[in-house]
């Protein structure tokens, strides 16, 4: 098979003895029939836990490739931490790990790994997080034989990256290496244990492959020849006449829908009549040849024909299109053409031949916000997503591929060869993240396809080192012991960005398993599920996370969304089941890059969420004492142990927002609140506090050790870049006013133009009040006329002031919201908090969920305080 020219090579691989959780097996193959035996005898009650995927017994089992990897919720992952545990004791002994490993503080330094390597290329997913940046996450937070997990792991780039660990090449060797003398610090090298899960089939599919011991080579051997086999039988479909001497070899077809004149019901081509091939660009309106109306493509109708459908064995009702231009190789040379009657031929027999297939691979198409696209063109089942001759090739290799490197390589191509593949002048190929068909698409040859696929062998080679353990279940339900993982980082759903289990079914129907939605964390209007649905399955997964954590461990959150209402759901959900936000940052698209954000509420980029789960000491702290406010100052002690001490970028220190003291009182009554607490302390008495027990640098807080370290290492980056603040809420009006008012005093005039040039616009809802009232309420003015901080004493009482004034404002939206139907259009966020700190108090759980109820729910929901108290008291009324 001279044409597709694979180069694989001829590599023979003995089987060995292995063992496996304890028991030893004559060879992988007699490990894997055994343990899918026992999984058939697990799956009548593994069918009881959430999430358990669509599809037949055997399919799951098939599938299946126990027990370090299941189709369904793995029965076996407590026995895997069992037996890493014990490894950890040999690990030790060895000198290669040590039980005084702690970490101090999140890892905070800039990540900047590029896409372009050989495994995160192999195989088209949604969204994935190169591996050498988790890389930099799991060196940092664990040591050789920590337990890793990841309970949205997509393709398993975190199972691949803890792998990695221990088997680095020598780029990354070298750079990370370098990375850390800058710092001062050593890499640990060593293999860390992961589990993977993900709800979905396909996602957890992808995943063992890449964390799997595969012999790679012979498989490599098996895909070749089962090719060259279906190439022999099928390849005289893409043969197309070349200026009749000979035949050449079809790359890829375009196929053009077809409309009707809405002036005389001709059939338009769209692509004789619309497309302007020389500068290859579509016309926005055309001439109809028949009347010469000119008519415009959105105005128009396709035309739809009616025929049978063998696979489906059925009349269908579909859009017509027609075969328009071929591109072909005769020679080495790659020519055009129009089709010919011998291509019309080809066609017809490969539709003939059609005939002897069934629906195997090719169910109904699942409905969804995505899927109704393939419906508006007649498309009702998943063979319709394909050209003839791809269903015959597609179709060949998965009925005779063995194994499921085989069938990963067919996945791996899939979206390709479907009628996604768009003709574009700028990016031809499937538009991510959407089922698009256009009016034109390209039939690529499949084995073009496989070809083009070989680098897929390459990067499974790099990953098949060491077993990860995969599992396929829903994160709301995690079939793990309390307390035993080591480290977490994950890349969640992002609300409403992404369909995953509509986008997914193209694949999973070639695996003939089906993610079961029920429990997949995401908005969709299908599926029936709203922004507190997300937010629900987000609290409830997040809980089990939590759960799992060992105190005084990490968890790290990728999340990818510009929607301030869907980053407070996720830093909520954090916050409610007991996590301690510790650190947040951005990633810039653009360069590929992690840095420092300046809010906690900024969402114009992709974040990096650093949490810890509070040690036992702290935990037993507050279990074991009545009086919840001695507590404050160990809360904010272990809070500042766990935050970045000092952040450099282009050799400037740069502010660590997390150290302010209006982010430390929002984590403490973060936390205060989410365990049933009340606070015990209001802003003013707070701060006092800090400065009595905390020393003060550059506006942030630290721990006398930590304020040795912050000035050695400022000493290195002297200059200052100061925290970014605009004025869009009183809060930060405050902040901006102490910041201007830091050194010298000065008067309403000085302060009103710059007040002024950094005004925001506000969140909707939030009336922001006039600077001079914000001066009135929490300055003091001397007789110069020159407003100026108020002294520890002064702002005590300043601030009883103030909470009379906003309390009594809040008494108002109390008033309105009593009344039947009343909507409270504009509040003042400030009076808004004080209420509700002052009802949770006095457990007036009502009138929080009344106010609540009648607030515009953008105010509520992207106001991470309001949001908590909110919560709090809904499941309390």
């Amino acid at each position: 098979m001279q044409e597709l020219n694979l180069k694989f090579k001829n590599e023979k691989i003995k089987s060995e003895p292995v063992v496996c959780l304890g028991k030893t097996f004559e060879s992988e193959e007699a490990r894997r029939e055994y343990f899918r035996e026992e999984l058939r005898k697990k799956l009548p009650e593994l069918k009881q836990i959430e999430g358990f995927p669509i599809g037949e017994d055997e399919d799951i089992i098939r599938l299946s490739d126990p027990p370090y990897y299941t189709a369904c919720p793995n029965p076996w992952l407590n026995d895997f931490i069992a037996e890493w545990e014990k490894e950890k004791e040999e690990l030790e002994k060895q000198g290669k790990r040590s039980s005084k490993f702690k970490v101090k503080v999140p890892y905070a330094s800039d990540v900047s790994e590029g896409k372009n390597n050989p495994i995160y290329m192999a195989h088209a997913y949604h969204t994935k997080v190169p591996h050498p940046a988790i890389m930099r996450y799991i060196l940092h937070y664990t040591q050789p034989g920590d337990i890793v997990f990841d309970g949205f792991a997509g393709t398993g780039m975190t199972g691949v990256a803890a792998n990695m660990c221990g088997y680095p090449n020598k780029e990354i060797k070298i750079r990370f290496e370098k990375d850390a003398n800058k710092k001062g610090e050593i890499v640990k090298w060593g293999k860390r244990n992961a589990i993977c899960s993900d709800l979905s089939p396909i996602a957890s599919f992808i995943a063992s492959n890449y964390n799997s011991k595969n012999e790679i080579s012979r498989i490599k051997e098996e895909v070749e020849s089962i090719i060259s086999k279906i190439y022999d039988e099928f390849s005289f479909l893409y043969k197309t006449k070349h200026n009749k001497i000979g035949l050449g070899e079809i790359v890829r077809t375009i196929w053009s829908d077809i409309f009707i004149c809405n002036s005389c019901q001709n059939e338009l081509v769209f692509w004789d009549n619309a497309v302007d091939e020389d500068n290859e660009s579509v016309l926005n309106d055309f001439k109809c040849p028949n009347c010469g109306n000119i008519v415009n493509k959105r105005i128009l109708e396709k035309a739809f024909e009616t025929y049978y459908d063998p696979i489906q064995g059925m009349s269908m009702k579909i859009k017509k299109e027609v075969p328009v231009k071929i591109y072909y190789k005769y020679g080495g040379k790659t020519f055009s053409k129009i089709p010919d009657n011998y291509d019309f031929e080809r066609i017809a027999e490969a539709r003939k031949i059609v005939e002897n297939y069934d629906s195997d691979y090719f169910g109904l198409i699942i409905p969804g916000e995505k899927t109704s696209e393939f419906f508006r063109n007649g498309y009702t089942h998943y063979n319709h997503l394909y050209y003839q001759r791809t269903i015959i090739i597609l179709s060949e290799f998965a009925k005779r591929a063995k194994g499921n490197v085989g069938l990963f390589y067919l996945t791996s191509i899939i979206l390709r060869a479907t009628k996604l593949f768009r003709w574009s002048k700028n990016q031809a190929g499937p538009m991510m993240g959407t089922f698009y068909i256009a009016s034109a698409t390209f039939e690529i040859n499949p084995f073009n396809l496989f070809k083009n696929k070989e680098s897929l062998f390459d990067a499974l080679k790099l990953t098949s080192k060491e077993w990860n353990i995969i599992s396929t279940m829903s994160a709301t339900n995690i079939n793990l012991e309390d307390e035993c993982v080591d480290y977490i980082f994950t890349d969640p759903p992002f609300g409403a960005n992404i369909m995953y289990s509509e986008l997914n079914s193209i694949w999973e129907s070639w695996l003939k398993v089906f993610t079961n939605n029920s429990d997949e964390a995401i908005i969709n209007k299908v599926q029936k599920k709203t922004l507190f649905d997300y937010q629900s399955l987000m609290n409830r997964s997040l809980r089990e996370f939590y759960r799992i954590l060992k105190p005084g461990k990490w968890i790290t959150i990728e999340f990818s969304n510009t929607s301030a209402l869907v980053w407070n759901s996720i830093q909520n959900a954090l916050q409610s089941v007991g996590f301690v936000v510790a650190n947040v940052a951005g990633l810039d698209k653009k360069q590929g890059s992690f840095n420092s954000v300046t809010t906690t509420t900024a969402v114009k980029q992709d974040l990096v969420i650093t949490c810890f789960k509070p040690s036992k000491e702290l935990l037993q702290k507050f279990e074991s004492t009545q009086d919840k406010s001695e507590n404050v100052w160990v809360f904010i002690e272990e809070l500042l142990q766990k935050l970045p001490v000092h952040l450099v970028k282009d050799n400037f220190t740069t502010t660590v927002v997390e150290r302010s003291p209006k982010i430390l009182y929002d984590r403490l009554i973060s936390y205060y609140v989410q365990h049933g607490y009340n606070v015990p302390l209001n802003a003013a008495e707070f701060q006092k506090g800090l400065r009595e027990r905390f020393v003060e640098r550059d506006g942030m807080f630290f721990t006398a050790e930590q304020a040795i370290e912050y000035e050695e290492k400022k000493a290195n980056a002297p200059e200052m870049i100061p925290m970014a603040l605009f004025v869009s809420s009183e809060a930060e009006g405050i902040e901006w006013l102490k910041r201007e008012l830091e050194v010298t005093p000065k008067t309403y005039s000085e302060l009103q133009p710059r007040w002024m040039q950094d005004l925001a616009k506000p969140k909707k809802g939030d009336e922001l009040p006039e600077l001079m009232q914000i001066l009135e309420e929490n300055f003091l003015k001397d007789e110069d006329g020159r407003w100026h901080k108020p002294d520890l004493e002064n702002e005590a009482d300043l601030e009883k002031i103030r909470s009379r004034k906003l309390l009594k404002e809040f008494n108002i939206y109390v008033d309105l919201a009593s009344k039947p139907n009343a909507k409270i259009r504009t509040v003042r966020l400030e009076a808004l908090r004080a209420g509700f700190k002052n009802a949770y108090t006095n457990k007036d759980f009502a009138t929080i969920v009344n106010v609540g109820n009648r607030l515009p729910e953008s105010l509520l929901m992207e106001d991470e305080v309001l949001l908590q108290y909110y919560d709090i008291a809904s499941s309390r009324v």
